[in-house]
């Protein structure tokens, strides 16, 4: 019966086959098109409705974005920030991470809906009660306020990465170290990292990702004086000064890191850590 049963649920050939060009197809419209369009606009020299195709082709359009004095200072910023938002969102989130999976915290519940509070809000709302709190405190519209905003935003998803990473360490390796005369240092510096490099790398550049496309904190908290590629964007969507070929640029450029994370993370990141990490976001 149970033979019967698992040979009538077998996929044919056939199925397969349907099964894989309808993934394929779907990952063409969601990903592969949108891209292609992007990269027709960027050489696009008039391209205006009903014509399928632009009228001329040409690189004048990269030309104005890479040698334009506005694009390498927002360039600039964004990797900047990114970079310290990455290191300032680690920095926090190993030692609350570790709370979190190792120690017994009254109201625990709490905390971790707490944790996800900026993921549930919208990051307008975030942006302009925290925008308040840096004009009070003198650093609204400069990059360290920039960066302050952005690691709210990329703390939840660093935190439960490694909240993960650490709950599969097991405890009775920590107390071996501890037995063996390891000090704090050593038993972090020496099992406890190298452990959870993975993890740590997979929140590193996933944090690295999303504070380099932020738009919506950085916008409230740093534009007009801190220019990024985002806000960049944002500027040549404007309904009054639409300039879709230099905002396709912009867009492919902010694609570059994202992808390059897609690939660095499918070698380093562990599909147990990256799966527990994200069911409990």
């Amino acid at each position: 019966m149970s033979d019967h049963h698992s040979q009538s649920h077998q996929i044919n050939p056939q199925e397969r086959l349907f099964v894989a060009g309808g993934l394929f197809a779907g990952l063409f419209v969601v990903i592969a098109l949108p891209i292609l369009l992007m990269g027709v606009w960027s050489l696009s020299h008039g391209w205006a409705y009903p014509r399928l195709l632009p009228q001329d082709y040409s690189l004048d359009n990269w030309r104005q974005i890479l040698g334009g004095a506005g694009l390498m200072p927002a360039l600039i910023n964004s990797l900047v920030i990114a970079v310290c938002v990455t290191i300032l969102t680690a920095l926090i989130a190993l030692p609350t991470a570790w709370a979190m999976a190792k120690c017994k915290i009254p109201g625990k519940r709490a905390l971790e809906i707490f944790i996800l509070a900026p993921t549930i809000i919208p990051g307008i709302v975030v942006g302009v009660s925290v925008g308040q709190v840096l004009l009070i405190m003198g650093i609204a519209y400069t990059i360290p306020g920039v960066v302050l905003v952005q690691t709210i935003g990329t703390l939840p998803l660093m935190i439960r990465l490694m909240s993960a990473s650490f709950e599969t360490l097991p405890d009775e390796l920590i107390h071996a170290a501890r037995s063996l005369g390891a000090g704090p240092a050593g038993i972090v510096t020496h099992i406890i990292l190298p452990l959870c490099i993975p993890g740590l790398m997979a929140g590193g550049l996933l944090s690295f990702v999303g504070s380099f496309e932020e738009f919506d904190k950085t916008f409230i908290a740093g534009a007009p004086v801190i220019q990024t590629l985002p806000i960049k964007l944002y500027t040549y969507l404007d309904p009054y000064s639409l300039q879709f070929p230099l905002a396709a640029i912009v867009s492919l450029i902010l694609l570059v890191p994202v992808l390059v994370v897609f690939i660095l993370a499918g070698r380093i990141m562990r599909d147990d850590v990256l799966a527990s990490g994200m069911g409990k976001v």
